[in-house]
This record gives C-alpha cells, structure tokens and sequence, in this order.
C-alpha cells in the first residue's frame, strides 16, 4: 500500500495531540438501542489503542444509518458508547452530542492524553453527503492530525471521509484500513496462485464490473447464487421461476465466451416451488429445472466441486452467498463455500471474504477467525475489486509525504 499510515507518523505528532479518526461504527441497534453486532466497533480497535499508546487524544468520527442532513434520535450514535466503554475497559470514553460546533471543539481541545471522544453522527450535519469543503473545515478544528480508518465508508465522497483530508494533515490510514487495502490489493496485484475467485448474489448487474476485473486475474472463477440464473439463460437452458436479468443475458453470453474454461458455472442446483417452501427442495442438474420451480442454492454436486477447488487454491477471494442463505434449507452451498475456505485457510492459503452477506454467514457459522481476512466494508470491497479509486483513500497522504 502506497498510502502513509499511523506507523508513518513520528511520536512528537501524537504525543498530545487529537488524532481525529473516521470509524466506521454503523452498527445494529435493537428496538432497546443495544448494539447487536459489535464487529466494526472492535476491527477498529487496534488503531484507537496504538493513538492511545502514543499518547494521542482519539476524537472518533462515524455515521449511522441514513438520516436526511438532520438530528434523528434512533440514529444517535450515543448508544454505541455504552457498549465501546464495556470494550475497552478502564479508558475514559466519552461521548459529545454535537460535532462541528464550537462545542465541539471545545470538548476536543479539553480531552485528557489517551482518551477517547466519539462525535454525534456526522449524516446529521447538511453537507456531509454533498462533500462539502465548509464542513469539512469545521470538522478539521476537532484534531491536529486525520486518520480514516473507515474502509466500509471508504467508497464514500464525504465531508468525513474526504474533503476534511484537504484541510487536516498529516492524512493517513489506520491500522484497518492498511490491512483492508494490503489483503485485497496482495490478491489483485500478487496473488499467490491458484488464484481462485467466489461470486454470489442475486444479479449479475451489481458483479459485472468485478467479473470484468477478475477474470484476467483468476485461474478459476465459480459462480453461484441466482446469478449463475442470468448465464444459464444464456447457455438457452430452462430457469423457471428463478432470478433472471432479461437486460443482461447477451452480456452473460459474451462473458461465457471470452472467459473460456475460466468461469465456472453451477452443474446442479437446489429448486423448489418458492422461498417459502425449502420442505419441498430437491436437486436436478442445471438443465433440469421445469418451468414451475426456482434455483435458490447450488446443488450437492456443485458444492462439493468448488470445495475441492477452493482446497487446490493458494489465493482464495469470495464475494456473495450461493444461495439462499438466511433461510434454513437454502443455505447448505454457502456453508460450504465457507467451511472450505477454512480448510484452506489452515493449509496455508490466504483467504479473503469480501464483506456483506459474505461476511454475514461467515461469522453465523463462527468461522470468521478461520478467514485470514474478512472484509468490513461490502460496498467499498466491490468497488476496490472493480478498480475504482476509493475517494477515503485517494485523500490520504502518499507514504513519500508523511
């Protein structure tokens, strides 16, 4: 990664100082506002330790949910509070109800060495989603140097996440973000090889772009979820009720083509009569699907297929269930794919899952350990893994500068 991070920075430029980081702690809240998944609270962790350990003052930054410019009680990051404080035990974690005021500031300036301050959302500020330059200013009074640790936000241009790095610097990555980009970088730039890659989901339309960019890369790219619907409408086979994207069928048909051996699709399918009905599921191979059922996982034969690919692999990516997988009956092709990234993970492959849904089932199985690295930010993998420059990353300091 080509981007300082907080190992750049010399001690003289934390010591005292307010290290304002953008976190990423858009977090689930139950109806009693209690944290109900505490992930990102705790991937972001390491780097508010080593700012502390430096003898920094921690002014947090995040947003949460998708208020409308303006305050919004059930999307006050105050809640969040509680549950940080349980997670770093003995520190003094605060919390300041507004964000880009003098208050604020003043709540910053009078922060004691080592402790930690997390803002008041900042998408309740007018301007954060336009980027705008004013608030990106007022934003900057809160620290003395910036560090985005938010790769979930990264595919964001936000006052927050962005334009404050023109007016706040140093400007550099925290520990998360340096790891997020250094796993999925390694696997586009140097991937150890075999290099396979996992695609699922719904449409073809929201991987098209990742599809484009892998598969000059991948040795092998397996294809599961309803998407895989979308090619076998390509291939002239019979879908039924399954998922299909009319609009892109002939796109399907050119990638088949151009991809050659390189893209694999599912050779067997579990069907059934509608979501509702996973009692009625029965398997048949991808050109036996009658015209009253639909694809919701990928078969048997498919599953155990792709794990022995996965098992083969040096460099294993996936982004996207195989199915199904939130219900019980349709979930049985995703728990493969990620119990066999385990497997390769203790062989020594490097395995990447690519946030979202991914993540979600990796993490309902408990295996998200057994991953060397799950993403935080599904929006922001894709975006990566399509090529695109990150505005939350593009901003920061280049190593030469800090």
């Amino acid at each position: 990664m080509n981007k300082a991070t907080i190992a750049d920075l010399a001690p003289a430029q934390l010591a005292g100082r307010r290290a304002l980081v953008r976190v990423d702690f858009n977090v689930p809240l139950d109806a009693d506002r209690r944290v109900t998944d505490d992930t990102r609270l705790r991937a972001a962790l390491p780097t508010i330790e080593a700012l502390r350990a430096q003898g920094a003052k921690v002014v947090l930054l995040s947003h949460l949910g998708r208020p409308k410019g303006a305050p919004e009680a059930k999307y006050s990051l105050e809640p969040v509070v509680g549950r940080l404080r349980e997670l770093m035990p003995g520190v003094d974690v605060g919390f300041c109800p507004t964000t880009d005021d003098d208050a604020a500031v003043a709540a910053s300036i009078t922060l004691a060495d080592g402790a930690v301050l997390l803002m008041e959302n900042t998408r309740f500020l007018p301007g954060e989603e336009a980027n705008d330059d004013a608030l990106a200013q007022r934003l900057a009074r809160l620290g003395d140097v910036y560090v985005n640790d938010a790769f979930g936000a990264a595919h964001r241009a936000h006052a927050s996440t962005a334009a404050v790095a023109r007016h706040l610097r140093p400007a550099v990555a925290g520990l998360l973000m340096q790891k997020e980009l250094d796993y999925l970088g390694g696997a586009l730039d140097a991937p150890k090889r075999p290099f396979v890659a996992v695609l699922g989901g719904s449409k073809i339309s929201g991987k098209i772009d990742v599809i484009e960019a892998l598969l000059p890369k991948v040795d092998a790219l397996l294809v599961g979820g309803a998407m895989a619907c979308t090619f076998y409408a390509a291939m002239g086979l019979e879908t039924g009720k399954s998922l299909v994207e009319p609009d892109r069928v002939a796109m399907a048909k050119e990638l088949i083509e151009r991809a050659g051996t390189a893209l694999i699709l599912p050779h067997d399918a579990l069907i059934a009569p509608a979501i509702d009905r996973p009692q009625d599921a029965r398997v048949v191979r991808k050109d036996g699907i009658p015209g009253d059922q639909a694809m919701f996982d990928i078969g048997p034969d498919t599953a155990a297929s792709y794990a022995r690919a996965i098992h083969s692999a040096r460099t294993v990516l996936w982004n996207g269930p195989m199915g199904v997988f939130e219900t019980p009956g349709f979930d049985k092709g995703t728990q493969a794919i990620a119990m066999a990234m385990a497997t390769a993970t203790g062989k020594g492959a490097t395995t990447i899952v690519g946030g979202g849904d991914s993540a979600a089932a990796v993490a309902g199985m408990g295996l998200d350990h057994s991953m060397s690295h799950v993403s935080t930010g599904g929006g922001a993998s894709l975006e990566f893994l399509e090529g695109k420059a990150l505005p939350g990353v593009a901003a920061l300091d280049d190593r030469a500068r800090a």
